[in-house]
């Protein structure tokens, strides 16, 4: 993996009313709010879309992405981010 990836453990939870597609943080550290904004990509290092919101609770919070194209997830899906 290369210097400034990051591995994000993530879980598919569904998506929501505005199309955006809602994940849930299996773990997390308070250093990774940095990532809202960021492009996210799957395992293949391809571009799948954008951080748009964080939220909920502190400890495993919600990810909002608004990905490019109508996209299936599943639950063994990996997701990166660059951190710049």
């Amino acid at each position: 993996m290369k210097k400034n990836w990051i591995k994000l453990n993530l879980f598919y939870i569904g998506q929501s009313t505005k199309k955006h597609q809602i994940f849930r943080a299996k773990e997390w550290d308070k250093s990774l709010e940095k990532i809202l904004k960021s492009t996210i990509y799957n395992a293949k290092y391809e571009k799948i879309g954008h951080i748009k919101d964080i939220f909920g609770p502190i400890e495993f919070p919600f990810i909002s992405v608004k990905t490019l194209q109508t996209q299936s997830f599943g639950s063994d899906e990996k997701f990166y981010t660059k951190i710049v």
